[in-house]
């Protein structure tokens, strides 16, 4: 793919490409500010080009999915950020268990269809928000799963690369811990994952356990009210959101950001918050937690554009 004016004019028509947009609307907690130039590929093949044509500018690259673990500073994203959630679509072998599935394809989406095809693994996953690539990154887990336990292998582009193309990454290579891979900290954006799921399961029984995953987490989280999901670690064996509500901390709030109610692991927009509230609060949490149990709290979101670390 060309980078010169006449494609970069084509991707703007098309809306692929776009400037100064909000990035409020592109993550579960609705704050956030704009990204100077945003992205939104429809097919891997435009990936590089768009990275080539960064890169000859001199703007950094930034990289989003659903926006459903991360917390983007009210200033917004200097430079260029690709967001994959058009990114979308999945093959899967109903006879092997084998599912390759693009970057941007939600996990719910994918948990679905794996259930109805009697294949056996993901059913954890049908509550999760967020995409097969950020899920690939982070290590999602819930009910008692985890995307290491599937995951065989990953498609990616590396950033440095000064022709990008698209590398495979087995399993192996990824250093899965809790929340954690390799991932995080390289200059890799994943454009596909694969998976190996149990075949042969009784499809009708598999999408009643998904349902029932389904039914325990829109009942005992906070869905009506923007937010990242969890937003701690759980510092095993303790839980964090247990630590957090012993402390009577449920219904504390810094401006629109308030530590939900309902579960102490989640921090929710009610209404008008920003993202330094909802930073503040976090810190918040963390201090409390720390002065009262000498138990230090790691943040699961992912945290773009603010100036000072956490």
């Amino acid at each position: 793919m060309s980078t010169g004016t006449g494609s970069l004019t084509a991707l703007q028509d098309c809306g692929v490409l776009q400037q100064e947009v909000s990035l409020a609307e592109f993550t579960t907690w609705r704050v956030g500010g704009p990204a100077q130039w945003l992205a939104e590929p429809t097919n891997t093949d435009q990936i590089p080009g768009l990275l080539q044509w960064a890169r000859e500018r001199g703007l950094p690259v930034q990289m989003i999915g659903a926006g459903s673990n991360l917390l983007i500073a009210d200033g917004g994203l200097p430079g260029l950020t690709l967001c994959l959630r058009r990114l979308q679509g999945s093959e899967l072998n109903a006879e092997t268990g084998r599912i390759r599935a693009a970057a941007g394809e939600p996990l719910p989406t994918l948990a679905r269809r794996a259930a109805k095809a009697g294949l056996q693994g993901m059913e954890w996953a049908v509550g999760i928000p967020g995409t097969v690539g950020g899920a690939a990154v982070m290590n999602a887990g819930a009910q008692g799963g985890c995307t290491a336990e599937q995951l065989i292998g990953v498609d990616v582009i590396r950033l440095s690369d000064p022709q990008p193309t698209i590398t495979h990454i087995s399993r192996d290579e990824l250093a899965f811990s809790y929340r954690h891979s390799a991932l995080q900290s390289s200059q890799h954006l994943v454009v596909a994952a694969e998976f190996q799921l149990e075949s042969g399961h009784d499809p009708a029984e598999l999408q009643r356990r998904t349902s029932g995953n389904l039914n325990h987490r829109t009942t005992t989280q906070p869905y009506k009210l923007p937010s990242c999901g969890s937003v701690f670690r759980n510092p095993e064996p303790e839980k964090a959101g247990q630590l957090i509500e012993s402390l009577g901390l449920k219904g504390r709030a810094i401006g629109g950001a308030q530590v939900s109610e309902l579960h102490a692991n989640f921090i929710v927009n009610t209404g008008d918050a920003t993202a330094d509230d909802i930073r503040a609060l976090i810190s918040l949490v963390q201090s409390e937690v720390n002065d009262a149990k000498g138990i230090a709290l790691h943040p699961e979101v992912k945290r773009l554009g603010f100036e000072t670390p956490d």
